[in-house]
């Protein structure tokens, strides 16, 4: 596995005439108001602009640069060597991760073992149409049994144009040890977002108000509810703050158990 960086363009010095022309073209597509302020302040953007266009870089940022230009075409050599190598953004940070596709197969596989919240398709048929079918049988249903209204009926179905199969990829967790895949969920697109949209605006207000005493909405409510636990006299020297991590916390939880919680 190898992790790298943010990687910068190689830095490379253009010709005078070039840069002349260059400039020129901007000066001479410049569009001025009639205000004479304006007229002015844009002469002045360009005389800086100017010279920071042709002000030389530092000799230590001209070695990074080049060194860092290395670097992508090390990479760019490596990537093609070897097509078992693959290159994915890491979650949570604006740097890549390279491995071998072998590893990322692997852990996929073991997520999806652990969870059993997915279905892997190999019979080459995509079960998108039967979730479409699933969700509008649910709908009609509802409908006719008058507990959602037609408007609401159609409000809840998405467009066909954009209709799309939810499915799961990972992330690269490369601030963790053996670099865990960081689950990602692409439904935004699929038959039943709409409904679990529509049943989340309907039951976390009922949620909140239970557990309103015992949830954070903000960092401002989190001083004020700690403020108000020393007031009350129960913060002690022994007092432990403990924070968990939930792994795989939307896949874990029981479907079941959820629906009876509600019931």
């Amino acid at each position: 596995m190898l992790e790298f960086l943010h990687l910068s363009h190689q830095f490379e010095g253009s010709t005078s005439e070039n840069e002349d022309s260059h400039l020129s073209h901007h000066r001479n597509n410049d569009i001025f108001t009639g205000d004479p302020r304006s007229k002015h302040a844009f002469l002045q953007l360009e005389r800086i602009t100017h010279d920071l266009y042709f002000k030389q870089l530092p000799r230590n940022l001209i070695r990074c640069a080049q060194s860092e230009y290395k670097i992508i075409r090390n990479i760019q050599r490596l990537l093609r060597e070897q097509p078992d190598i693959v290159v994915r953004r890491t979650d949570k940070s604006k740097v890549f991760y390279i491995g071998k596709v072998d590893d990322f197969e692997r852990k996929a596989q073991e997520y999806m073992l652990k969870t059993q919240a997915y279905v892997e398709v190999t019979n080459g048929r995509c079960p998108l149409a039967d979730n479409l079918h699933a969700v509008q049988t649910l709908l009609d249903y509802l409908m006719a049994k008058n507990v959602i209204t037609r408007k609401q009926h159609n409000k809840l179905l998405l467009n066909l144009n954009k209709l799309e199969l939810g499915h799961y990829h990972g992330l690269p967790k490369s601030r963790k040890s053996g670099t865990p895949l960081q689950p990602i969920i692409a439904s935004i697109n699929a038959p039943a977002t709409l409904v679990s949209k529509f049943l989340n605006d309907f039951l976390a207000p009922m949620f909140l108000q239970v557990a309103r005493k015992i949830t954070f909405i903000n960092g401002i409510d989190v001083v004020r509810k700690l403020e108000k636990y020393v007031s009350d006299g129960r913060f002690k020297s022994a007092t432990k703050f403990i924070t968990a991590d939930v792994t795989d916390l939307y896949t874990m939880i029981p479907r079941q158990g959820a629906l009876e919680t509600f019931a």
